[in-house]
């Protein structure tokens, strides 16, 4: 008699959809002073909005991520790929979507869905390219308030996010510290060190180098494709760790016995950081990787993290904060997550602090591990 098999339950298939404001001539003022309009959001939601709409959980992707945070869209043509965090999200996961309503909208600047230097610019006709107006990590959180907003939402049971999504995180609450009862940080900092500004300005300057780039309007040519996996390649080895290159690759040849004495590419290290270039530029827009690096590189939350109550704003309830780093990550090491929490607690936050011990390096939030669902679990099911 066979055994009947378990299947662990999933999300129905997913559906993209956009959210357009700020229509002409009532642009959206970034930061910079500089306005802004029509922008589009691309955003996917998984899960329901209850009666009292506030069970809604915001998912804040990383710096070349997308809204496709779970499940499969509903159609051959958009691919079978699940979401990108899809260990986490769905129904018994981690963000239960039985419980939540779970919001992930792609950033202003991206590429995938969202307003950004590869749109076509309203002015013109053409796309934005250079013209395209340099935006903050606060620009990218006011838009997508206006998204919750839209959306019917009262107040976010949380949001959440790893990297330069655990930026918007922080920037959340600073900006609606009273619209955001829980906030998750993994694996990011309050202010990028001068070490993540350098790498993110090799990457920039890869691009630009290439002679494709043509000052941002390579539009309808050919594109900066080498600058870009360049980029790519550089940003992907701050991503890793020393261990997990060691264990994975060492010195290992790739397809070969001995050393070619050329420049083809002997070991398997090298075969992979080509193959994740290669794979980049078939995906993601330069100028957006110009802009959004920029934007993480000016992002700053040292001073406000400490003034998020105020004078005269302790009577509401204060937002709890679960803040996670890895041992292995050498982009933001521990130490920024612990600087991020003693902010915290100085200015008298609820906030718990872990870090786990891994070798993945950065992008171990990326990865399926029993841990880090257990905490997020248990973190956002204990405020209810």
């Amino acid at each position: 008699m066979s055994t009947p098999v378990s299947h662990q339950p999933t999300l129905q298939p997913i559906v993209k959809e956009y959210y357009t404001f700020a229509e002409p001539p009532a642009e959206i003022t970034l930061e910079s002073g500089a306005r802004l309009g029509p922008v589009t959001l691309a955003y996917e939601t998984f899960g329901n909005l209850n009666a009292a709409r506030d069970n809604a959980i915001l998912v804040a992707h990383a710096f070349s991520g997308d809204s496709h945070a779970a499940g499969h869209y509903t159609t051959d043509s958009e691919g079978e790929k699940p979401g990108w965090w899809n260990f986490m999200i769905g129904p018994g996961k981690g963000i239960d979507t039985d419980k939540y309503f779970v919001v992930c909208p792609n950033i202003l600047g991206s590429c995938m869905g969202s307003t950004g230097p590869s749109s076509i610019n309203p002015a013109t006709g053409k796309p934005y390219g250079l013209n395209f107006p340099m935006m903050t990590i606060g620009d990218i959180v006011t838009t997508q308030k206006t998204l919750v907003d839209h959306l019917g939402i009262k107040r976010l049971h949380g949001v959440i996010g790893g990297s330069v999504g655990g930026m918007q995180v922080l920037e959340w609450c600073v900006r609606y510290p009273e619209f955001v009862r829980a906030a998750v940080a993994i694996a990011t900092t309050m202010r990028h060190s001068a070490l993540a500004i350098a790498f993110n300005e090799i990457a920039r300057q890869a691009i630009m180098a290439d002679p494709n780039w043509n000052k941002g309007n390579y539009y309808g040519s050919n594109k900066p494709d080498l600058g870009l996996a360049v980029a790519r390649m550089v940003g992907h080895v701050t991503y890793l760790s020393d261990q997990a290159m060691r264990r994975k690759f060492g010195r290992k040849l790739q397809d070969k016995e001995t050393f070619s004495f050329g420049f083809d590419g002997d070991f398997q290290i090298e075969s992979y950081l080509r193959h994740q270039g290669s794979k980049f530029v078939n995906r993601f827009d330069a100028n957006s990787v110009l802009y959004i690096t920029k934007a993480s590189d000016y992002f700053d939350v040292v001073d406000r993290m400490g003034r998020i109550e105020g004078p005269g704003n302790n009577t509401r309830e204060k937002t709890k904060h679960l803040v996670i780093s890895y041992t292995s990550d050498w982009l933001y090491p521990t130490y920024q997550a612990k600087e991020l929490v003693q902010t915290l607690k100085r200015s008298g936050q609820d906030v718990s602090f872990c870090e786990i011990e891994a070798d993945c390096g950065h992008d171990a939030f990326l990865i399926p591990d029993e841990r880090l669902t257990t905490l997020i679990r248990g973190f956002f099911d204990g405020l209810s």
